[in-house]
């Protein structure tokens, strides 16, 4: 995939719109487009992945494990981000992404977003009120179970 190609892959998926041209490019340059089979699992819940995966083509099925086990839900949206989390964050994911048709994929590895974000701080505060964003949608998303949960 050519970075000119790969950029324009980010800067059509949400997440990244927190980049300028400049910072797309680069991480374009770092990027690598996969193919996944349908039926195949691009990570499994308990792993920790090295990075972020854009969606360009198919669709991905989600699928909590655990305590948070529910509805299996799809992605099919091209720009759609796979764990925007871990750009940043080295922790295992309790999800399961697995390819429901052909797809292809670009990854965003982890060590490329943080050159980038220790290079330029203003986009570590973008990202960083991103994911603050996202977490607070969540949460307010699980206030009407509040009262539902064990403990309350």
């Amino acid at each position: 995939m050519r970075m000119d190609d790969a950029a324009g892959v980010l800067a059509r998926a949400d997440f990244f719109d927190i980049c300028d041209e400049e910072q797309l490019r680069m991480l374009g340059f770092a990027g690598d487009r996969k193919h996944f089979e349908a039926d195949a699992v691009i990570y499994k819940a308990g792993d920790t992945p090295t990075g972020a995966f854009v969606l360009i083509d198919g669709t991905v099925k989600a699928r909590h494990e655990g305590a948070e086990a529910g509805k299996p839900y799809a992605l099919s949206e091209p720009g759609s981000v796979i764990s925007p989390t871990a750009l940043i964050i080295d922790k295992p994911r309790p999800v399961t992404f697995t390819a429901v048709t052909d797809c292809e994929l670009l990854f965003v590895p982890r060590a490329a977003f943080m050159k980038l974000a220790r290079q330029h701080p203003e986009l570590a505060e973008r990202a960083a009120q991103r994911i603050q964003q996202d977490l607070g949608r969540y949460m307010h998303a699980l206030e009407p179970l509040k009262g539902k949960m064990k403990g309350a």
